[in-house]
């Protein structure tokens, strides 16, 4: 449907394009990619994304190298039409780009996507590592089972391959041809499906922890904490109290590690985004996993401030304001006594190996 559309001016751009992919990859962001139809329709729900650098179109999942669009469209080639979407997660994490993924396809369509049809537009999750897989295997399988749908959802899990980047004129086609774009994707069905199965404000969709460490994010009943806790410990994450300051365990901490939740576990700082604030608390530019920091509106002791929380242990962590360095601007501004540090030497045997990337060596 679309390569008639687009054969005159592909000649045009593929002659003047000179590729603007050769940028190498930042190591503190991470790749995903999904095939769900038309790339054109999936760049912009994940363009717009907080934490997301940038959505690539291209070809994966096949055998030829370097393929182009015609070859493609032919259906002999083995590939996918994909997206590589390039993020930051410590700000965005990997089950929430699995949810924007579910919602902008037929995950039981197992021929095509809507008004394309053939193996290149096939729905499709390419894992990176084992991480990749389990979370995609594990919402596949929520979203199979919340009866969302009559028919099984047969979107495909498979190992990445070589991502070869589509043409330029392809890249942001939404924004470089709306016209065509908004009167592709209406006619295509693609709209008319997502409102009529997505409809209301919140996906019903609730993607289970798939790794064992993330299961085990609980908060223990409140017995036990005051057993395990120290009176002072209680008193901050169960109580809300603040720790004096000057006068806590990691205010001046400079080795390099972790801190994690001291009633869940569940990692919530670097100490490469550690700072030395002046205020006498740990103060940080912005969590390891934000997934496990929630902010609330605090208008206690007279004052409008926002108050950060675990999302697992539910624990009172201290507050956020906007004073802090660049590049966030913001300062986490922490009790220690909500935190439980844990060395670099030691995370991998404690089960935070896949963090250690994020902990810089001072």
């Amino acid at each position: 449907m679309r390569l008639k559309l687009l054969v005159t001016m592909g000649v045009i751009m593929a002659i003047m394009s000179c590729g603007n992919n050769a940028e190498k990859k930042d190591a503190n962001y991470e790749t995903a990619v999904f095939a769900g139809g038309c790339f054109w329709c999936m760049e912009s729900p994940f363009e717009k994304l907080e934490g997301v650098k940038e959505v690539v179109s291209g070809y994966t999942g096949g055998d030829k190298d370097n393929p182009t669009y015609e070859e493609v469209c032919s259906g002999r080639t083995g590939h996918y039409e994909a997206i590589e979407v390039t993020y930051d997660p410590k700000v965005i994490g990997y089950e929430k780009l699995l949810e924007v993924f579910w919602r902008q396809i037929d995950p039981t369509d197992g021929g095509g996507q809507f008004v394309d049809r053939g193996s290149q537009y096939k729905s499709a999750v390419f894992y990176k590592d084992d991480g990749q897989k389990a979370k995609a295997e594990a919402s596949k399988k929520a979203l199979d089972e919340s009866g969302l749908f009559s028919k099984p959802v047969v979107t495909e899990i498979l190992p990445a391959r070589e991502f070869f980047p589509a043409e330029d004129y392809h890249q942001g086609y939404y924004k470089k041809s709306p016209v065509r774009y908004r009167m592709y994707r209406s006619g295509s069905g693609r709209d008319l499906f997502l409102d009529k199965t997505w409809s209301g404000p919140q996906c019903p969709l609730k993607i289970p922890p798939a790794d064992k460490q993330a299961a085990e994010y609980k908060k223990p009943g409140d017995e036990e904490l005051k057993k395990t806790l120290t009176p002072l410990q209680y008193k901050v994450a169960r109580q809300n109290a603040t720790e004096t300051p000057f006068q806590n365990e990691y205010w001046d901490n400079k080795k390099p590690g972790i801190y994690v939740d001291v009633v869940s576990g569940e990692p919530l700082f670097s100490s490469s985004d550690k700072f030395d604030s002046g205020t006498g608390w740990p103060s940080f530019i912005k969590p390891l996993a934000a997934d496990n920091v929630v902010e609330k509106e605090d208008k206690s002791m007279f004052m409008e401030r926002t108050e950060v929380r675990s999302k697992h242990g539910d624990s009172h962590l201290g507050h956020v304001f906007d004073d802090g360095p660049g590049p966030t601007g913001q300062r986490y501004c922490i009790n220690s006594a909500s935190l439980r540090f844990i060395p670099l030497e030691d995370m991998e045997k404690e089960g935070y190996g896949q963090y250690i990337k994020y902990v810089e060596k001072k």
